[in-house]
């Protein structure tokens, strides 16, 4: 009798750690680690294939941007236990599936540093949401493959000036939550999230630049946006000249935020920016194909307004090697600005010093003046 009590119990926690490895992890997991400032956690769970998992994690707190997150490079699912791993945080979490499955106890190291953390499944109820007021939608811009775009709507009357804004390489459209609102007061306004970023698509391939060009033209045949301004940051600036190269008829004017480098204007004799990395850098496949995808544009035959942050100022605690570092990039800012402006007829070039990349976050004022001075003068 006794023996037989022992096979029930080995069977009974047999079929429980079955039925748990087929329960759907798949979801949105919220989890905070409480610290000097408690850090929200998102871990996004997804399954790669019938038997494997992947997962991405987003630290909302720490980023103005909430689309943005670090790819977990492993997880492993056994039973009861959960596991994953953060190669650029060196970070893994340890932790125990509970019975419902609705929660994750477990420990997160960092380093040296050992923190309890617990994740929660979200629901559409409890789930943090975007303090910014837009809402979201998915466009199908290729069989498969859909993007994300953050609509925070905008005046129907005035100038009907619809602006569409794209962001740089690494963050998601909600990079915007802060400026969009704020130009949504005379303007409609639409962010779109790069193919293999946030909550856009990440298929095998599509990357190049006049694709990812492409994808942007197609969110606004779909949403019937006609001759919008695009505003660019960073690497969104090739996709700009690609759209206004290959269509200039299809955009009002162009808007390169910290975005008219190389990638965006092929000016001879000055060193690409950023400098291509080594053929053997260890890039995530997605970052890999943008840069090997780049393309050398020319010609952009239509009003743009390009906005250089030159020059950027060293952090006060820098060094010299690093203040040196930032003076080489402060030549080449002012080469790239000046070639811009000589190589490009309708552009006209503003350089604001004492700004910083993200040049809409450290001089919202600055840019949103300049945003509007070039709208008006629109035909």
């Amino acid at each position: 009798m006794a023996r037989m009590r022992v096979i029930w119990v080995v069977l009974l926690v047999v079929m429980c750690s079955s039925a748990l490895s087929a329960q759907s992890l798949d979801g949105d997991w919220q989890g905070t680690l409480n610290g000097t400032r408690p850090l929200r956690l998102v871990v996004h769970i997804e399954r790669a294939d019938g038997a494997t998992w992947k997962a991405t994690l987003a630290s909302i707190d720490q980023s103005p941007d909430w689309g943005a997150t670090l790819p977990v490079d492993s997880v492993a699912v056994q039973g009861v236990n959960f596991k994953f791993a953060v190669a650029a945080l060196r970070g893994t979490f340890d932790g125990t599936i509970s019975p419902d499955s609705n929660s994750i106890v477990g420990t997160w190291v960092q380093g040296t540093n050992q923190t309890s953390l617990t994740l929660v499944r979200a629901t559409p109820e409890t789930a943090w949401k975007d303090p910014s007021r837009h809402s979201v939608l998915f466009v199908n811009v290729e069989p498969d493959v859909k993007l994300e775009v953050l609509d925070w709507g905008g005046p129907s009357t005035g100038n009907g000036r619809t602006l569409v804004l794209v962001p740089g390489l690494g963050n998601t459209a909600h990079i915007f939550d802060g400026l969009a609102p704020k130009l949504a007061a005379r303007y409609r306004v639409l962010g779109v999230t790069r193919r293999g970023f946030g909550a856009s698509s990440a298929p095998a391939s599509g990357y190049g630049a006049d694709r990812l060009g492409d994808d942007v033209l197609t969110v606004m045949q779909k949403l019937d946006i006609s001759k919008p301004v695009v505003v660019g940051h960073s690497l969104g600036g090739e996709e700009l000249s690609s759209i206004g190269s290959r269509y200039p008829e299809r955009v009002a004017g162009l808007i390169y935020l910290e975005a008219g480098y190389t990638y965006a204007f092929n000016a001879p004799g000055i060193d690409p920016i950023p400098a291509p990395p080594p053929a053997d850098a260890p890039l995530p496949p997605v970052i890999r194909a943008i840069m090997d995808g780049t393309q050398k544009y020319t010609k952009v035959p239509v009003p743009i307004l390009a906005i250089y942050a030159v020059p950027q100022d060293p952090s006060p605690t820098a060094d010299a090697a690093r203040r040196a570092a930032i003076d080489a990039e402060n030549r080449k800012g002012e080469a790239q600005a000046k070639a811009f402006a000589d190589g490009l007829p309708t552009a006209r070039v503003v350089r604001i010093p004492h700004a910083n990349h993200y040049v809409f976050l450290s001089n919202e004022a600055d840019v949103i003046r300049e945003l509007d001075a070039f709208t008006a003068a629109l035909k």
